[in-house]
């Protein structure tokens, strides 16, 4: 065998590999989702998941930390890769423009996430959003996105070389950015997903750069969808 052969073989085995780990992480939060959508999360245990996954408890823990981790389902390595991206990507663009991307490709990764669980995307975001009822696992939610918030917030500080005591600018467009996607999010499991959820984020950041007017493509957005050509008098 070449060295050449055997480097392919190499590779082959880490696709394989990687590819059962995302199957296991996937079936996990299938597995999780359907659990606490019929039961209530107080009611199901990290031991339940994984027997239903037919895993062990401890290879559960190999793929997320907490209970609350399986169905939020991003991690670590996201959060990460989002500061990179905000302190590096495009330099000299404005932040703002920087965000709009960077939220865009992210939702796109949300989307397919949902799209790999198999069946409706919209349908386990639902799912997870009736989960999130739970007082338990609100409270779990809200510190995490008060995390990724400050997170973005450093990373906008350090990209524009200032620092958030005395600079609020950073801080609040971090907030913005959380809420351009959060609320990205509720319209696209309200609307069954008819619009792209990266076409919601992409147009929600355009508003924001043109300052938010009336008139902007977002309050139209799913008329791409229908056909229909607004009367634009009506957002006057």
């Amino acid at each position: 065998m070449t060295v050449a052969s055997k480097t392919a073989t190499g590779e082959a085995l880490v696709s394989l590999r990687e590819r059962k780990k995302l199957a296991t992480r996937h079936e996990l939060r299938r597995v999780a989702l359907r659990l606490v959508a019929e039961r209530g999360f107080s009611n199901v245990t990290v031991e339940e998941i994984s027997e239903a996954a037919n895993v062990s408890p401890r290879t559960f823990f190999n793929y997320f930390p907490s209970k609350e981790a399986v169905l939020f389902g991003s991690g670590p390595d996201r959060a990460a890769a989002t500061r990179d991206a905000i302190v590096h990507q495009s330099p000299g663009e404005p932040a703002l423009s920087v965000l709009r991307m960077i939220m865009a490709s992210q939702a796109r990764e949300v989307a397919a996430e949902f799209t790999e669980l198999g069946g409706d995307p919209v349908d386990w975001l639902g799912r997870m959003r009736a989960a999130r009822t739970d007082p338990q696992l609100r409270a779990a939610h809200a510190a995490q996105m008060a995390a990724v918030e400050r997170t973005m917030a450093e990373a906008i500080a350090e990209r524009l070389g200032t620092d958030l005591e005395r600079d609020p600018y950073p801080g609040l467009l971090a907030a913005i950015a959380t809420g351009v996607f959060r609320s990205s999010m509720t319209f696209w499991g309200a609307s069954g997903g008819t619009v792209p959820l990266d076409h919601l984020v992409d147009l929600a950041f355009r508003a924001l750069a043109d300052g938010l007017p009336e008139r902007s493509d977002l309050r139209h957005v799913t008329d791409t969808v229908t056909g229909i050509v607004p009367d634009r008098k009506e957002s006057l």
